[in-house]
């Protein structure tokens, strides 16, 4: 049993500012495999597509394409403690929405989500996040750690209550210098439905040249794909940066007590650090399957506050040894199923319409929070 204070100098605020890991990865049919990164809506005068940003001359092919996000990276993560191997690290709450059981490990905003606030858990949540605002986040750490892990904002919460606690963990990938590919595919109809007197042969025409049309839509006739995203070649290489905040976990406080204080930060660094050195998930995507690249070193480091860079060498399995004592010792909420209630969201809908009905200033004001919000969790 690994003792509690092993990692209480990760804790001291004379110690690192973070946790570093830099991985090199590749496609699984190598180095110079085709991968296809996440694509985005388009918006704020982004045409959509692959976000890739280009620097200099566009000729010399440098930029960095992104392969997965920070909230799509956290919401990969997450659900890890769902798992038998971990799930005695945190309360399991699972929300029950009619045939759906949806435990709160795989809800994209997490203890401040929709699904969340109309479930009978409403008025508890809202007691943690005032808790929070006050400076005593261990009732959130009680109901929801993992919020307190990957991060939360209480963005639609009671007026004076919207609290923000971000991100312990940071994780990212990305590509460098890529070349963009395009695709075509042809799907040809086993039969000319025209000819049965299904539709003439003036409207299959017509829907051949349309993918929105109906009869295109629904696979009656030919169809043509031409010029469609088909991926990137990365001639700069794949690399997955991650951080864990050890600065940031220094401000969270179980009020004014220092030993209840010192036993939530053990608790939160302990679940950090099991999702931290947990291996990566290799499936992104279709056509996005990476993996380590075996001739290019892993760097995990401990960064201090005047640049000095240190080796770090905790493995996974001392990390959840460390954070099964921390949760011991911390106390792992009550796990538990509620239901989601269709009258208090009803509720909470006519309550946001009221709001937008006030005047175009407010509702403008409400948009472009809503938008911030979904830019700073994207998906998580």
């Amino acid at each position: 049993m690994p003792k509690l204070t092993q990692f209480d100098n990760y804790l001291s605020y004379d110690g690192p500012a973070a946790l570093v890991i830099r991985e090199q990865l590749m496609p699984v049919e190598g180095a110079d495999g085709v991968l296809f990164p996440a694509t985005f809506a388009a918006g704020d005068g982004f045409p959509g597509g692959y976000n890739i940003n280009a620097f200099g001359d566009e000729k010399e092919g440098k930029n960095v394409c992104l392969i997965d996000s920070v909230g799509s990276q956290a919401n990969r993560i997450e659900p890890l403690f769902m798992r038998e191997k971990y799930q005695h690290l945190v309360p399991q709450i699972v929300i029950k929405a009619g045939d759906n059981d949806v435990n709160i490990l795989e809800v994209g905003h997490r203890a401040g989500d929709a699904l969340v606030r109309c479930s009978t858990l409403q008025d508890e949540i809202e007691a943690v996040f005032v808790s929070s605002v006050r400076g005593d986040v261990e009732p959130l750490a009680k109901l929801a750690p993992t919020s307190l892990v990957f991060g939360v904002w209480n963005s639609r919460g009671q007026k004076g209550n919207q609290d923000k606690r971000p991100r312990l963990i940071a994780s990212s990938i990305r590509a460098f210098n890529v070349r963009e590919l395009t695709r075509s595919a042809v799907y040809a109809a086993p039969l000319d439905y025209s000819l049965l007197d299904i539709f003439s042969e003036e409207d299959k025409q017509k829907a051949e040249g349309d993918p929105k049309n109906p009869l295109s839509k629904r696979g009656f006739v030919n169809a043509l794909a031409s010029g469609t995203h088909g991926g990137v070649i990365a001639d700069g290489g794949i690399r997955r940066d991650a951080t864990l905040g050890l600065a940031a976990l220094r401000h969270l406080h179980a009020g004014k007590d220092a030993d209840k204080t010192l036993a939530l930060r053990r608790y939160i660094f302990g679940l950090s650090l099991v999702a931290f050195t947990a291996p990566t998930e290799s499936y992104l995507r279709q056509g996005c399957t990476l993996v380590l690249n075996p001739d290019l070193p892993r760097e995990f480091v401990e960064v201090y506050p005047d640049g000095k860079r240190k080796p770090c060498s905790v493995d996974h399995e001392t990390a959840i040894e460390f954070a099964t004592a921390a949760a011991t010792e911390f106390g792992v909420g009550e796990s538990r199923t509620v239901p989601f209630e269709k009258e208090r969201a009803k509720r909470d809908v006519n309550a946001d319409e009221t709001g937008k009905a006030k005047g175009k200033g407010n509702a403008k004001r409400g948009s472009k929070k809503a938008a911030q919000e979904s830019n700073e969790s994207e998906t998580g």
